[in-house]
Order: structure tokens, then C-alpha cells, then sequence
């Protein structure tokens, strides 16, 4: 898509923001008790037990893997789970919906199976790279209607055929969305999941041997998430994406909170309605692959009124485009085609190798965040206090130049959008990409047209100091770490939600 065609598709979106508005409005009741109600209930361990990698340097298990056919489903609707288990072998799949729940972090919603497994075929790699499996159901799950929005995670377990025999697991993961009016949307970052798995060999988004970053490759959600690998190693994550990592302390936190929260996955942000019952978006974590009709929602929604957090960093960096997959099931697959935003002639240089050559580059995503990602993207540091009498440091006591050690990382953004009247910058200061090259980072607010907010917290980890749930690893890269939980991370997001929430 060009410029003149995005002018065009933007033009259109808010022609029809009202009229999609009543068309697709949200039926439900609001519910503002429904998380505090459902993590009144009895938690449980998600947690793997026994899992182990193809080989040292494999980012899959082929005991036993498996993925669900679409990103996100409402109650009512119904869902394929694909198994491959090699050797043959029964498997049983526990469903969690993760949250507090006391501190358990999950409760069991339900038990499937057994199931006879079968070992499914490898697909052979096809134009632009794609990796596609097309395997056999192993089971179809109908959403029970009393199952609340959420993070879903399905524990898939072989069944040994004796005592002396060991069993093998991994996960699946889906996102359980709905209609209801809620202040919240946590939208989970799966495209980026998806654009950095590796399964079954080396396939992503990244493994082009042209560059790291070239145009035109592609990858498919029918396919297993492999094992996380880009900045550590985590064995736990097999199957989850990069929820576990990136996402999960941040839905741990707010559902320990009461706050009134519900779930989407990027894909379902190209329906604006989706983005109009709610009072404040939360991207999370690292959301750098974004479809531009994802963009020009949240553009307008932004205009409308909703408030935007970006508890995340290297945020709507690749334009990538949704289309179907072989069965002609839509939004099934993504392309990495451009870059949002002009890249600045020293990042050219600096990453020539690493990044395009694109063309017809996107909007600038500092638009609807504030700030960018910048060269170097990626290193750690601490997260400084700039601004220290601005209503995001109530209560955290904080004063100028004060710092949270390691919260920067491993990627940020900087470069704010100075030219835009309020914009403030509330944090900045250094990060070192490979430990030693010096990078500056930005955290910046910005009030929208409705006394809306949009926050850049301007970092991947922000999350990991609001809480360090069951099944979490603390990250670190750049040879820098974040320390954890820490009372002024979680001030500041209470004063950024009660901002975007007023």
C-alpha cells in the first residue's frame, strides 16, 4: 500500500467509524466485577514439567506440539486444536485461562481427551519462505459461554503407556475475546510472536539470507510456536509464543488489581468497534508487526477518545499485511513489506545490511505514540525521571534524575515527536546497545483531543516491574537485567490508568 492508498484507506476508516460503530456496537452488559469474580475462584499450576528440545540448537519438540486454527474466538465459537506427537503416542491438552487467581496465576477451565496422536507432516518451505502445516484436527473445542475473555494456554501432555515411561509436554496458546464494553483492551502482541518463531527448522521472519529484515518473506499462524530463543533461552515458553515472557506479568498484575480488563489479539483491532468499547488500549511488550489497517483504527480511535498505553517498545516498526492462508481462511498469514515511517539517512547506513532496501514506507508510528524506534534499537539502561512534577510521579516519590535499574530494554524508542503541541517528555536518557554503543531513549505523554492520554513507556521490559508470576523468567540483554517488581513502576501505571480512565 502506498501513501496515496493509505490517505485513501484512513479517509475511508473515519468516514465509516460511526456507521461500523452501530453496525458492530457491542450488545453486552458492561461488567466492571467480572475479572475481580473470576479470580475469586481456585487457581492452578500451568506450569511444564517435563519438556526437552529436538536437539541443542532446535527450537522445537517433536514429542508432542501442536496449534489452535484461529488467533482469537468468542464464546460460542468453535476452534481446531492440531496435534503431531512423534513417536505416536495418547496426549491429553489441560485449557488455563491465566490471570492472579490468588497467586496461582491460572485456573483450569477444562480437561480434553485422551486422544490417539499421530505424527503430522513437516510442510516443505514454499514462495517467500512460508512454512504452512495443513494437518488433521486432533480435536474441535467449542468456547463455553461462561468463559471470560483472557489469555488461554493449552498444556498438551503424551500419555506413557507404563509407570516406567516418561511423559513429554508443551503448550498451545489463544486468546479468548468478546463484545463486552470493559476499560481496558489488553491487546497481545501475536503477530510479533509469530513474525520470530522459528519453527520447525530456522523459518521467521528474521531468517531470510538476503537480510535479517528483507521484504517480501512471509509466515503463517498454522503453524506451532517453537521455543524462545532471540535474547535468552527459556524452555518454558515452548508453545506460548512470548506471552509467558513479555505479556504475562502485566495480565498477572491487572487482574491481581481488580482492574476491569478484557483480551484481543492484533488481528482483531482491523474491526474498529473492537476498539470503541473500551476506554484505554494497552499494547504490550514488543508490538513491532502491524497491519495498517491496525494503525488507521487506532489513529482514529485515539481521535474518538481512547487512550493509549504503550507498556512496550519497537512498537509498529514493520508494515505486515494479514492475508489467508491456502484454505482461503482469512487473516492467517503476515508479509513483512515496508517500514512505518522514513527511515533517518544514519540508521540507512548504519543498517544497510540489516534493513530492506523498502519502499513506499507506512505513516510515522510516532502519530499515535509520541516517539520511535531509533538506531541503535536495541540495548539496555535504566529508566530515568525527567519530569518529575507531571502527574505520572504522584505517589512514587521520584525525583529528577532519579533511575529504575535495567527497565530499558532490550529494545526502546526515542526521537519524540517534539513538533506536536503538549507532547512532554517525562523520561529519558542512555542505553548501550552490545553493552558499550550509546543509544537515547524517550518516554513521552501526550493528551488527545477528549483529555484522552496516549503513554509511551518506551520499553519492552516495563512490565517486568509490575509483578514476576509463576513460570516467568526475569530477561536480560545488553548485558543488562531489570530488577523485578518495583513500587514505582506500579504507581506509574496506576497514575497512567487512572488518567486513561477518567
Amino acid at each position: 500500500m502506498d501513501r496515496r492508498e493509505f490517505i485513501k484507506t484512513t479517509s475511508a476508516v473515519a468516514a465509516m467509524t460511526s456507521a461500523r460503530k452501530l453496525m458492530a456496537a457491542p450488545t453486552t452488559k458492561r461488567q466492571p466485577e467480572l475479572i475481580k469474580a473470576e479470580n475469586a475462584k481456585a487457581g492452578a499450576s500451568f506450569q511444564l514439567t517435563r519438556m526437552r528440545p529436538d536437539g541443542a540448537k532446535s527450537y522445537r519438540t517433536s514429542l508432542i506440539e501442536g496449534y489452535c486454527s484461529r488467533q482469537s474466538v468468542k464464546a460460542g465459537e468453535k476452534m481446531d486444536i492440531f496435534v503431531s506427537t512423534r513417536p505416536v503416542a495418547r496426549f491429553s491438552v489441560e485449557i488455563f485461562r491465566m490471570g492472579y487467581y490468588g497467586g496461582s496465576g491460572a485456573r483450569l477451565m477444562t480437561t480434553l481427551g485422551p486422544f490417539e496422536g499421530k505424527e503430522q507432516p513437516v510442510p516443505e518451505m514454499a514462495d517467500k519462505r512460508l512454512r504452512e502445516c495443513r494437518w488433521e484436527a486432533s480435536t474441535t473445542l467449542t468456547i463455553p459461554q461462561d468463559w471470560p475473555s483472557g489469555v488461554y494456554l493449552g498444556r498438551l501432555s503424551t500419555i506413557p503407556e507404563a509407570a516406567d515411561k516418561p511423559y513429554w509436554q508443551s503448550y498451545i496458546v489463544f486468546i479468548v475475546t468478546d463484545d463486552r464494553p470493559a476499560d481496558i483492551l489488553f491487546q497481545c502482541s501475536d503477530n510479533t510472536w509469530q513474525a520470530y518463531n522459528r519453527w520447525p527448522v530456522n523459518e521467521s521472519l528474521y531468517t531470510d539470507p538476503r537480510a535479517a529484515h528483507a521484504p517480501g518473506v512471509s509466515v503463517s499462524f498454522d503453524r506451532p510456536y517453537g521455543k524462545y530463543v532471540q535474547i535468552f533461552d527459556n524452555p518454558q515458553s515452548m508453545g506460548s509464543g512470548e506471552f509467558l515472557l513479555w505479556e504475562y506479568p502485566l495480565c498477572y498484575w491487572l487482574e491481581k488489581e481488580g482492574y476491569d480488563v478484557t483480551y484481543c489479539s492484533n488481528v482483531d483491532n482491523l474491526n474498529p468497534a473492537n476498539l470503541a468499547r473500551a476506554k484505554s488500549m494497552i499494547s504490550v511488550g514488543h508490538d513491532e508487526y502491524w497491519d495498517m489497517r491496525q494503525y488507521a483504527n487506532v489513529k482514529q480511535a485515539i481521535a474518538d477518545g481512547l487512550s493509549v498505553l504503550w507498556l512496550s517498545a519497537n512498537d509498529v516498526y514493520m508494515v505486515t499485511p494479514f492475508t489467508p492462508n491456502a484454505k482461503g481462511e482469512a487473516n492467517r498469514r503476515l508479509t513483512r513489506e515496508t517500514c512505518y515511517g522514513e527511515f533517518r539517512e544514519e540508521e540507512k547506513e548504519a543498517y544497510s545490511k540489516v534493513l530492506g532496501p523498502f519502499e513506499n514506507p507506512g505513516p510515522d508510528e510516532r502519530d499515535i505514540i509520541g516517539a520511535r524506534t531509533t538506531v541503535p534499537f536495541n540495548g539496555g539502561g535504566d529508566w530515568t525521571c525527567a519530569k518529575p512534577e507531571h502527574w505520572l510521579f504522584e505517589g512514587t516519590g521520584m525525583k529528577k534524575g532519579d533511575s529504575i535499574p535495567g527497565l530499558v530494554g532490550w529494545e526502546f524508542h526515542g526521537d519524540p515527536d517534539t513538533a506536536r503541541p503538549g507532547l512532554e517528555v517525562v523520561g529519558e536518557g542512555n542505553v548501550w546497545a552490545s553493552g558499550t554503543r550509546l543509544g537515547k531513549y524517550a518516554a513521552t505523554v501526550y493528551e488527545g483531543p477528549k483529555k484522552n492520554i496516549v503513554f509511551n513507556a518506551t520499553t519492552i521490559f516495563w512490565c517486568q516491574g509490575l509483578s514476576d508470576p509463576p513460570g516467568h523468567m526475569i530477561p536480560w540483554s545488553h548485558f543488562s537485567r531489570p530488577h523485578g517488581p518495583d513500587e514505582r513502576v506500579q504507581q506509574m501505571t496506576r497514575n497512567a490508568l487512572k488518567r486513561a480512565l477518567a
